[in-house]
């Protein structure tokens, strides 16, 4: 029993001494995590040609096998302001740059016209005897003849007359020179020939029909007269046209007109003669513009010898004007230039990186050169500029809140956290730069140029397409200084018909004809 009871005290005094060192030792401390500062510090990392792929840690994008890249980083430069492209994203968009340099701008420009008879050359065939035409040699339009044929032959009793006077007064020559004379004058005005009126004398007969003469060589354009009509002196038999020189008249819009002068040389060829080319210098500038067409006519001229060139032919013509204005000025390709409205914006690439990083840069440019356009500011000679793939650069800028086309805050900087969406979308809201597409009536590349150059004209637009096939025109405008029915009426005023707006007769026909798309 005393046995029991000392193991009895002994647990009871083991528990207490277990109890007191489980409850009276120095408390651990507790570590704390603050959840806050790990979620500020936690990177979602995106692909640079799928913005939509979002992923919490570094690796490969799913779509393309590109390497992410983390929201709001731009990777090496130290740009605030520029955009970082890995060499996998670059190849994947197509970005190619090429260096700016100088040069000697030459602005080739396009016309269109049609071959025309020479004006100068045109004659009109008269009769100079009052009569009857008994008989024509040449009776219908288009056949040819020299000067000196017989075109046909009159009746005149004027004539007879005349002739009956000459014979008396011939008897009487010796006593009456004067009278002699007047005679043998008047069949001479009335374009008889010494040999003839020789003739008449010496036979002593009175001819009552006499033949009308070709008074060029050319090309019966008209023929005015049938036979047994009546003809008065002076009266208009048949028109004649020499064609061995012509007139090549080509229609060019006021937008081109600086550019031209009398003298440069014009090279051309005609649908009809596929695979020749003609050449041939700028004679004339019609100092007035069609009030409808907005075109002033330009005149090259050039021999016809073999007759190949026809009026009314179709003609496609090609001028290099060089720009003395411009020379040694920086010259840039045509894609390389992003239009946000009054703005023209490029992407340039940054030196002294190993990968891709451009920056936009805001510029000032001239006249278009075909596929290039003149610089006059905000370019130097030696930098690189992105000139394929320049949406998709313009892309990313917008992704990583950067200043691009579409946003010009030069203050703002990298990182998504420090955008704010609601200022952006206020910007975006606020932008007067608008997109249209509109139905417009036409034919061909003829066609196409006209709407394009006739909506590029109108103040506000700073792009215009035309598809021929769909019919449709696509344009780039400010929308404070122009909107749709302005930019229709201007058109069909041009002769072609729009969704809301149809061209008038008048306008439509003075079109070329392979532009009539009227069935």
């Amino acid at each position: 029993m005393k046995k029991q009871f000392l193991i009895l005290i002994t647990t009871l005094i083991s528990g207490i001494l277990l109890g007191w060192i489980f409850f009276h030792a120095t408390p651990a401390k507790v570590e704390t995590h603050d959840h806050a500062a790990e979620a500020a510090k936690e990177t979602i990392w995106t692909c640079a040609m799928h913005p939509q792929i979002r992923m919490h840690e570094p690796g490969k994008c799913p779509i393309c096998a590109m390497e992410l890249i983390p929201i709001g980083q731009s990777g090496p430069t130290t740009d605030p302001g520029a955009i970082h492209m890995t060499k996998e994203a670059a190849q994947l968009a197509n970005v190619l740059t090429s260096v700016a340099t100088k040069q000697s701008p030459v602005k080739e420009i396009r016309l269109y016209g049609k071959i025309q008879a020479d004006e100068r050359l045109l004659q009109s065939q008269v009769s100079y005897l009052p009569g009857r035409i008994e008989k024509l040699y040449v009776n219908f339009t288009g056949e040819s003849v020299r000067k000196g044929q017989a075109l046909a032959l009159i009746y005149s009793p004027d004539l007879v007359t005349a002739q009956q006077e000459l014979l008396e007064t011939a008897t009487t020559k010796e006593s009456q020179p004067a009278l002699y004379e007047a005679s043998k004058e008047k069949l001479r005005l009335w374009k008889l020939t010494d040999a003839q009126v020789a003739s008449i004398e010496t036979s002593g007969k009175v001819k009552t029909e006499f033949e009308v003469f070709a008074n060029t060589t050319g090309v019966i354009s008209s023929r005015r007269i049938n036979n047994g009509d009546y003809v008065s002196q002076g009266s208009v038999l048949f028109e004649v046209s020499d064609l061995s020189h012509i007139w090549i008249m080509f229609d060019a819009y006021e937008s081109d007109l600086p550019y031209l002068s009398r003298g440069m040389k014009v090279s051309f060829n005609v649908q009809a003669i596929p695979g020749t080319d003609y050449t041939g210098n700028i004679t004339f500038i019609d100092p007035v513009l069609d009030a409808v067409t907005r075109v002033a006519r330009v005149r090259v001229e050039i021999g016809n010898q073999g007759g190949k060139l026809k009026p009314e032919m179709f003609a496609t013509g090609t001028i290099k004007a060089n720009l003395s204005e411009w020379k040694d000025k920086i010259v840039i390709p045509r894609t390389a230039v992003l239009w946000t409205g009054k703005r023209s914006v490029v992407y340039v690439k940054q030196q002294g990186s190993s990968e891709p990083v451009f920056k936009i840069r805001e510029i000032e440019l001239g006249t278009m050169l075909g596929n290039s356009y003149v610089v006059i500011s905000g370019l130097s000679e030696g930098e690189e500029v992105v000139t394929q793939g320049a949406f998709s650069v313009d892309a990313s800028a917008q992704l990583e809140g950067k200043p691009s086309m579409m946003n010009n805050d030069l203050s703002a900087t990298d990182g998504a956290t420090k955008s704010d969406p609601v200022k952006s979308e206020q910007k975006a809201s606020q932008s007067t730069r608008k997109q249209l597409s509109i139905k417009v009536a036409g034919n061909c590349e003829m066609c196409k140029e006209r709407i394009e150059k006739i909506a590029k004209t109108i103040d506000g637009i700073s792009s215009a397409e035309w598809n021929i096939t769909t019919k449709l025109l696509a344009i780039n405008f400010d929308g404070n200084k122009t909107n749709s029915d302005k930019i229709q009426q201007a058109i069909a005023y041009a002769g072609h018909d729009t969704e809301r707006f149809k061209a008038s007769d008048e306008a439509y026909k003075k079109l070329p004809e392979c532009c009539l798309y009227r069935k």
